[in-house]
Formats: structure tokens, sequence, C-alpha cells
């Protein structure tokens, strides 16, 4: 199992692709859930309002099992599956693509359109930093605070990213480590706990 995926940052990446008048802008944006989806799409439908299709695919979770394509009106797997296809030839994950066509009054034909969302794509892509994100896992732990050293000593060991910590009677401290060193830390805290 791994615990890393690839998706890109906060900064929007943009592309272009031009043919026969038609134009093409794409828009690359860091997501992680449906309802930023929503969101942005309606924020491009409202913004490009005269634009004849706002089409798009995004991809979802580490595991990338959450996706899709939308043609918004063109002949079917023409431009969502296109972009779709350069988010997966990219391995990314957490991205969404929209891409607004302007109609320049010449039809493109079924491959015409497909390479043309395909390269909008790709442009934004090109122009969006890739990152490399762990997959975490919080983990909460309680324990009395005599024991304060010796937990911190295995925080400290194992480098998981501090959440909340509360200290009173009875501490507690929320953890997040990547997905590969939960179940060892797990068990450190726990053999403290005998």
């Amino acid at each position: 199992m791994t615990d890393e995926y690839r998706t890109i940052t906060d900064s929007i990446g943009e592309g272009f692709y031009s043919e026969k008048r038609s134009k093409f802008l794409a828009f690359a944006h860091h997501v992680s859930t449906v309802d930023e989806v929503k969101d942005i799409i309606a924020a491009y439908r409202k913004k490009y309002y005269d634009a004849r299709h706002v089409c798009y695919a995004y991809m979802l979770g580490a595991d990338r099992t959450e996706f899709r394509a939308n043609d918004d009106g063109e002949p079917s797997s023409t431009a969502g599956k296109p972009i779709l296809g350069q988010i997966n030839s990219n391995e990314l994950s957490d991205i969404l693509i929209v891409v607004v066509r302007y109609y320049g009054g010449v039809n493109l034909g079924t491959s015409g359109l497909i390479i043309a969302y395909r390269e909008a794509a790709a442009d934004a892509i090109s122009h969006s930093r890739i990152v490399t994100q762990q997959v975490e896992e919080v983990i909460t732990y309680s324990f009395s605070y005599p024991m304060m050293n010796d937990v911190m000593r295995i925080v400290k060991e194992m480098s998981p990213r501090i959440i909340s910590q509360t200290y009173d009677n009875t501490c507690e401290i929320k953890l997040a480590i990547r997905k590969s060193l939960v179940e060892e830390l797990r068990q450190r805290l726990a053999k403290l706990s005998f």
C-alpha cells in the first residue's frame, strides 16, 4: 500500500488552445471535495456565461477512485474523457480541470475536439506545480500527566504532526502521521500504558 499521491498546489494552472477560431481556456484547481468542485464549476459558468461549453473532469482521493468527466453538450466523450485522460496520464488526484470553449464558427469534428480538449488540459497541467502529498491518518492518545516525557520522546522520534494537545489530570494528544507508520506509532504508545 502506498501512502503518497501526486496533486497540484493551490495556485491555479491556466492553459490555452486555439483551433479554427475556437478558443479553449483551461484551468487546473486543487480540490478535495465534490462540493468544492461544484462551487468552482458554478463560478466558471457564471464568469464565462457567454461561452458555448464549460467541460470538466476531476479526480479525488489518494486512492483515485472518485472521479467524473463531463462533456457539457459536446459530442459524447470528446471533452470530459480527454481531460480526464490528462489527469490519469499525469497520475494526479485532488484535481479539477475546467475547459471553457468559445465556438469559432467552424466545426472541429470529434477527433479535433478530442485533441483540443486534451491539449488545453495538458497546457493547464504544465502550468501547475505538481507536488507529492502523504496520506495521513489521525490518532488520538489519552494518558496521565506523569507519562508526558515518554509520550513526547516517541513524538520526537517518529515526527508525527501534532494537531492538538490538552494537559490536565488526563492529557490528550491528537497526532497525524503517514499511513505506513500508523501501526508502529499506535504500538509504541500502547506499550507506555503497561
